[in-house]
């Protein structure tokens, strides 16, 4: 289907008031929005239980490097201790 030569400027037409008058809604409408957004603050009630709740997190991010460490020590301690037993001819390496 070929566009006639008479929709060009129809719609040239067409969308130039358009845009005239739908750029200016859609900017009031966006300010609006960010004052919206923006008028809402943080009280201090929340800001304070926010504070607590980051601290609780540190804590608990530090407990479970703790207990990943424990972890780690005890499987290396049951890997050595399953290792298979050397040789009685072979000579123990230095710093055991």
């Amino acid at each position: 289907m070929a566009i006639d030569g008479v929709w060009v400027p129809i719609v040239l037409f067409a969308s130039v008031p358009v845009m005239v008058i739908g750029v200016p809604i859609a900017r009031a409408f966006a300010r609006r929005m960010e004052r919206e957004s923006s008028a809402a603050p943080i009280s201090a009630d929340v800001s304070a239980r926010l504070e607590r709740m980051e601290h609780a997190i540190d804590s608990i991010a530090v407990e479970v490097e703790r207990i990943s460490e424990g972890q780690r020590f005890t499987t290396k301690l049951l890997s050595e201790r399953t290792a298979p037993p050397a040789e009685p001819g072979a000579s123990i390496p230095p710093g055991r």
